[in-house]
């Protein structure tokens, strides 16, 4: 008897209908013999318009207003559990629903984008081995002071893998409304390719830098906890895509996939006094504010003496991380602030650019060939990632996707 972990996301419980047929595949997995815990995701479209509530009433500007944000927005994974779980009741399926907090799944206190900070299974392992279904609402958990914190949006992923890893189990099914992971986003590029297998450090690549499939964090703690993770779909009752270790894949093309992001915001500092300590004195502020900074450039004017310094931030970091640099600038005594929302970052990834040289060369002629500026250039040593003006996202997706031959198997 095998224990399966599924993780079901806003569009695969959409509404009651998706709700039953949820149920049905739990019920599946069930009558093959295997004892099952399901995480879900709330309803497709209620988190947006549980945080369209919040906002309305607070600019989220103090950590009072964060906490209050996790008990509102946390209610939409709460009500699919307990919905999924009345229509396992329905079809004969024994279950019981878990709030994150009845686990319990105690997170640190960072409210709105949270870390776990460990789960005991026990409650669940009773459910579990007394023949039910175990239910539970994901993205959410509790501070060492019981308050409701939630993960980030995504975070039911990471929900459901920490759970595979505290419950031991055999697999972590994440079901989504695509059939796998795929070499880029099919609804830009038509031929966009599902890959039966993708290496963990790819996946961790491509998730970080704009894939939808899965959250970054899920990733992470799957690699971290040695959980075999499965994509695939809630529609189709296919294979999906399975996350492996890199000695799986016998040969390897130069790029797996390309992922784009339309969430970052570019920030630059002009003026700056170029002296040791400068950078420090401007991210300080950033990781006290707990603003995740990506990729960043800095440009020395010929005498030395001045630095422009320019980075990308999430697009819902931005307001707080101008403010965090204005109330900073007595310090760092910088001349002018710039802010760009209208900007996209593009990336390629693959592990095989380990073994193959000039994929960078082969990205930039490609993007050059389509005029498209790079306005920042990162690097690590799978992928590569520019910044480009947003309006030029579709075409460079598409260009270097031709370019890279993804589309052939």
């Amino acid at each position: 008897m095998a224990l399966i972990v599924q993780k079901f996301g806003g569009t695969s419980v959409g509404d009651i209908e998706r709700i039953k047929n949820v149920a049905c595949k739990v019920k599946k997995e069930r009558d093959a013999g295997n004892r099952v815990a399901v995480v879900v995701s709330a309803m497709a479209g209620v988190t947006n318009q549980l945080v369209g509530y919040v906002e309305a009433l607070s600019p989220l500007n103090s950590d009072e207003a964060w906490r209050e944000y996790d008990q509102v927005v946390s209610s939409g994974e709460q009500v699919t559990s307990g919905l999924l779980a009345l229509a396992l009741h329905e079809m004969g399926v024994p279950s019981r629903s878990f709030a994150g907090g009845q686990i319990p799944l105690k997170t640190n206190h960072v409210h709105g984008k949270a870390r776990i900070a460990g789960i005991d299974a026990t409650e669940i392992k009773k459910a579990l081995d007394g023949g039910m279904a175990a239910v539970v609402a994901g993205f959410q958990g509790t501070t060492p002071d019981g308050r409701i914190a939630t993960l980030g949006r995504g975070g039911s992923d990471t929900s459901a893998v920490a759970l595979a890893a505290a419950l031991k189990a055999d697999r972590c099914d994440i079901y989504t409304d695509v059939d796998g992971v795929y070499t880029t986003d099919p609804r830009l590029v038509e031929g966009a390719r599902k890959l039966d297998k993708i290496t963990c450090e790819e996946m961790l690549e491509l998730a970080s830098l704009g894939a939808k499939v899965l959250q970054t964090r899920s990733v992470e703690m799957a690699m971290n906890h040695g959980v075999v993770v499965q994509v695939r779909s809630s529609f189709a009752d296919t294979p999906g895509t399975y996350l492996v270790n890199e000695e799986d894949i016998v040969e390897q093309k130069k790029i797996t996939g390309i992922a784009y992001s339309r969430d970052e915001a570019r920030v630059t500092l002009t003026g700056v006094p170029d002296k040791p300590g400068v950078a420090a004195a401007i991210f300080g502020p950033l990781a006290d504010a707990n603003i995740n900074v990506d990729m960043i450039v800095q440009n020395v004017d010929e005498i030395g003496r001045v630095t422009d310094m320019t980075f990308t931030v999430n697009k819902t970091d931005l307001e707080r991380a101008v403010a965090a640099l204005q109330k900073a600038r007595p310090v760092l005594q910088y001349k002018e602030m710039n802010a760009d929302k209208n900007v996209a970052k593009i990336s390629v990834v693959g592990v095989g650019m380990r073994s193959h040289a000039g994929v960078a060369l082969d990205m930039f002629k490609t993007l050059a060939e389509k005029n498209i500026n790079i306005l920042v250039i990162s690097t690590s040593e799978i992928k590569i990632s520019v910044l480009i003006a947003e309006e030029y996202t579709e075409l460079a997706v598409r260009a270097l996707h031709a370019a890279f031959e993804l589309e052939k198997a």
